[in-house]
């Protein structure tokens, strides 16, 4: 069992006692502390969504790839199987939003599993985590 404490991670070794401190565990998270809950052998971290987003964005970056071509433009990730068109760079752009939102969707469904996209799942996060203006900021950094 933990205490929510200004200077100290919070943790807790099972749901009941979790649910029974959600609050400390979202104050906890929301200023950035460690927070976890143990279950069984597995352990999950509580994580404020927009200090997660931040640092996958930051440590994972797009470098997309756009290129001017037959009267339009085409985005690409390297070493990923994604790709997207438009008649100007904008839609090119909003175009990808789109792509990576499915292939966000297909991960979860069943991507995850397959030994080429297992890995993506910081990825994934970030595709989730934001919004398509965000999407459109990272995939221009």
């Amino acid at each position: 069992m933990s205490t929510l404490d200004h200077r100290t991670a919070v943790h807790y070794n099972t749901v009941s006692e979790a649910r029974d401190h959600i609050s400390n565990l979202l104050d906890a998270s929301e200023a950035g502390k460690p927070a976890t809950i143990r279950r069984g052998r597995a352990r999950a971290a509580v994580v404020d969504a927009g200090r997660l987003r931040y640092f996958l964005a930051r440590t994972r970056p797009a470098r997309a790839q756009a290129v001017r071509e037959a009267g339009g433009w085409s985005v690409m990730l390297p070493g990923l199987p994604l790709a997207a068109d438009g008649e100007t760079f904008d839609e090119a752009l909003d175009e990808m939003v789109e792509v990576l939102r499915e292939y966000a969707a297909d991960w979860t469904d069943h991507l995850r599993h397959a030994p080429n996209h297992a890995d993506n799942w910081g990825l994934v996060q970030i595709i989730e985590l934001s919004s398509d203006a965000e999407l459109k900021d990272w995939l221009q950094q």
